[in-house]
This record gives structure tokens, C-alpha cells and sequence, in this order.
């Protein structure tokens, strides 16, 4: 399979799958799969969330040209947004002449939570938890044997007092946090399993009660990395060279390092990557959003989660690093036969490896905003493709879309006002 797809985004959706197929990068069940029929669809979806009435569709759209930890990958991303998968292409060509993209990410690790409150001796209720650690933690794998068996289970168990209001007593609380290694599935179910065994145990060693028992979304010892180079020479665009468009990059990191206004937009850029992977694979992208903002945050201040420098060879130098607990296995996303085809494209990763693509894919989301962003700005290429929405929401018949895009880009006229002028015979 290769990444480099020459020409793909001008193929019509039924050459783009022939081509998936004759490249070996999809079989044609899994295109089956993304072209399914609409009443399974909607028979699957009303037993899986409550009060169904329909389906709400995205986009499913293959970026090209990445090239992570030297293998050739191409990327599903399921957005609505337009110019993202465009853009993160891009981003992926270049960085691929300089050897691509290298990832890597922790184990599947994340935290469990009990909360635990109105003991009457608070240093006693911590001691004697954190004396039958190595019980709480034999009780909390017996939760899920077969976790063990794959490899996986508790790994530590710590205990914390908390107090929000110092002042008043009943305020008072101790936090019983469990790390697990939930291997390749996303692992709510399994540590929420775990939580609620465990909660007697901790009120009968406490002598308190227990009010939350919980998965934290917080995954900061599930971290997933990405670093790039570009040599300056690919950054050249329009009247500007590629160490200008280098050293105009940095300067707009700076900008979002230091200014909590900046860094939220230059941030959600990111996710516009990140969070294109998590949907396709079916995973839970609020938890992943969720984790990430308060990731940039860890400071005490809201910064930039990636940043960029120029190296002694001048060189652009990008590194992106984020809370990514993403599963490739279990019911949830063996249910969405999407996301199934989804791991299909991407080789079957394991969540770690998943992790590490999701993390490239990120970072060249954010190259390609900040060389937008610094050069002819956001919008040039962003508008072009926005047309062709404002003239499907004008109600233009699809086989009019593009011309009618053309004219309204032509023209500086992108609203559905004109579009709908247009398509009245009044432009």
C-alpha cells in the first residue's frame, strides 16, 4: 500500500474507492462497509442509543501523503469541516520529504476515581486503605479477569485527601485513584466495573461512605507524541521563501504559547486533525477534546499543545504531545461497521499505534493552519472548498455544485444570497 496518491482528491467518491481497492488498501467489503444499506444502518443505531429517529452522517474521507514512523499510512477522517483533510494532506507531503513523521505513545493506561467522604478519622481512613493496597488492587483484576490474561489490569492505587473548602468540615473527602492498563480498548466500562467492586471494600476500610465511582477522561499517563522536520525549501509559498514562511511559524507558535485567545483557536486546529481520526475509528472524541484542553492547561495556563522551533540546520522542527486513550477493539466500535473499515485502512493498529497516528495527524493539521495563517492567509483555501457548501445549502442540484462554487469564488461572492440568485437566473 502506499500514501502517495497522486491526483485522488480530483477522482470522482467511485474512483477514490477503486483506487482504495486496487491498491490494496481497502478490500471491497470494507468499501461495502462505508456504502451499506441505509435500513441496517438505522436497525444497528436503534439498538445501540435510546430514542433513535435517524442518522446523522459525516463525512468519510481519506488524507493522503503520511508517511509515521516510516510506513506509509492513509488516514480516515470522518468532519464536516471543509479544507481539513485538504489541509492535513499537505501538511503530510511535506513533511514526508524530510522523512515523515515519527510517533509514539504510552501504554493504554488510565485512572480510576472513588470518592469518598464523612469519616470520622481522616489519617486512620488513609492509612488503612493504603495498607490493603495489594488487596484493593487483587479485587479490582478479579473484576475483569480476562484484562489480565491479555496483559493488561490495575497497575498502582493511590489515595489523596481533598478539602475544596478548608474552612468547612463536611467539605472534607479522600480520592481513591486506580491506574489500569486497559490494552487496546478504550476501557470506560472496564475501570467504571472496577470502581464499583471496589467501592464496599473502600467504605468498610474507611469507615466512610462513597458518593463518586468513576473513569477520569483525564488520561495524562496515556500520552500519544508526534514530531516532524520540514526543511525550509517545501515552505515556500507565493512571494514568500521558506525560511521567511520557517521563522513566520515560530512566531505565530509564539503568539499561542503566550496568549490563552490564540492558543484555544490554535489548539482546536489541532483537534480538527485529531479529532477527524477519533470519530472514523469510533472512538469517543469528547473524552479525547476533554483531555486535551485540560492537558493545556496543566500549567495553572492555557497554552499551545504543540510547539515549534528552528533547528542548528535550520530546520522546522514540530512536536505535538496529548492525552490520546483510543481503543481499537470492543463492542462499541466492532458495533460501527465504518470504524471497522476505518482500522482496515490503517492496518489493523494496536491503540498505542493509533494513538501515535492521531497525534500526526494533529500535528500537520497545525502546520498547515500556521502556513496558511502566515502567508496568504486562512481563508484562500478554506473558501474555495466552503463554496461548494454554500452552494449545496443554496439548493443547488449536484451536478451544478462546482460550477456554481467557481463563479461565487470568482466573483468574492460566497454567501447563499448569491447562490440562491444564481440559481434563480437573477446573477
Amino acid at each position: 500500500m502506499r500514501a502517495r496518491l497522486p491526483g485522488f482528491h480530483r477522482k470522482s467518491m467511485g474512483e477514490r474507492l477503486r483506487t482504495l481497492i486496487e491498491t490494496g488498501a481497502l478490500t471491497r467489503d470494507d468499501v461495502a462497509n462505508l456504502r451499506g444499506e441505509l435500513d441496517d444502518v438505522l436497525a444497528a443505531a436503534d439498538h445501540r442509543v435510546e430514542n433513535v429517529v435517524g442518522l446523522h452522517a459525516l463525512p468519510w474521507a481519506v488524507a493522503t501523503n503520511f508517511l509515521v514512523n516510516g510506513r506509509e499510512v492513509l488516514v480516515p477522517m470522518a468532519i464536516e469541516e471543509p479544507s481539513v483533510v485538504a489541509a492535513a494532506s499537505h501538511a503530510a507531503k511535506l513533511v514526508r520529504a524530510s522523512g515523515g513523521f515519527a510517533a509514539d505513545a504510552d501504554p493504554h493506561r488510565v485512572w480510576g476515581q472513588i470518592q469518598v467522604v464523612g469519616c470520622r478519622d481522616w489519617d486512620a481512613a488513609e492509612q488503612a486503605l493504603l495498607g490493603h493496597r495489594e488487596r484493593l488492587l487483587e479485587v479490582a483484576a478479579a473484576a475483569h479477569p480476562t484484562l489480565a490474561r491479555r496483559g493488561g489490569g490495575p497497575r498502582a492505587l493511590a489515595v489523596r485527601p481533598l478539602n475544596p473548602e478548608p474552612d468547612t468540615e463536611t467539605s472534607r473527602m479522600l480520592i481513591v485513584e486506580l491506574l489500569v492498563d486497559t490494552r487496546d480498548a478504550m476501557g470506560a466500562n472496564v475501570v467504571n466495573t472496577m470502581m464499583e467492586r471496589l467501592a464496599p471494600i473502600v467504605e468498610s476500610l474507611s469507615g466512610g461512605q462513597t458518593v463518586c465511582r468513576i473513569l477520569s477522561n483525564y488520561a495524562d499517563q496515556c500520552l500519544g507524541r508526534a514530531t516532524c522536520t520540514v526543511d525550509p525549501d517545501q515552505l515556500a509559498a507565493g512571494a514568500f521563501s521558506g525560511p521567511a514562511v520557517r521563522d513566520r511559524i515560530v512566531l505565530a507558535y509564539q503568539f499561542a504559547a503566550s496568549d490563552v485567545r490564540r492558543a484555544v483557536t490554535h489548539n482546536k486546529g489541532i483537534m480538527n486533525g485529531v479529532d477527524g481520526v477519533v470519530v472514523a475509528t469510533g472512538n469517543d472524541w469528547r473524552a479525547v477534546e476533554a483531555g486535551a484542553h485540560a492537558y493545556a492547561a496543566r500549567s495553572g495556563r492555557y497554552r499551545s499543545l504543540s510547539t515549534w522551533r528552528v533547528d542548528q540546520a535550520g530546520r522546522l522542527v514540530g512536536r505535538l504531545e496529548l492525552p490520546l486513550a483510543l481503543g481499537t477493539v470492543g463492542p462499541s466500535i466492532q458495533a460501527q461497521p465504518t470504524a471497522r473499515t476505518a482500522l482496515a485502512l490503517l492496518g489493523h493498529p494496536d491503540a498505542r499505534a493509533l494513538a501515535g497516528i492521531a497525534a500526526a495527524v494533529g500535528l500537520a493539521q497545525n502546520l498547515a493552519a500556521l502556513k496558511a495563517l502566515v502567508t496568504d492567509g486562512i481563508q484562500r483555501g478554506h473558501m474555495r472548498l466552503h463554496a461548494r457548501s454554500v452552494a449545496l445549502a443554496a439548493g443547488a442540484p449536484l451536478d451544478q455544485v462546482d460550477a456554481l462554487a467557481n463563479l461565487l469564488m470568482d466573483r468574492g461572492w460566497v454567501t447563499t444570497h448569491h447562490a440562491r440568485a444564481w440559481l434563480r437566473g437573477r446573477l
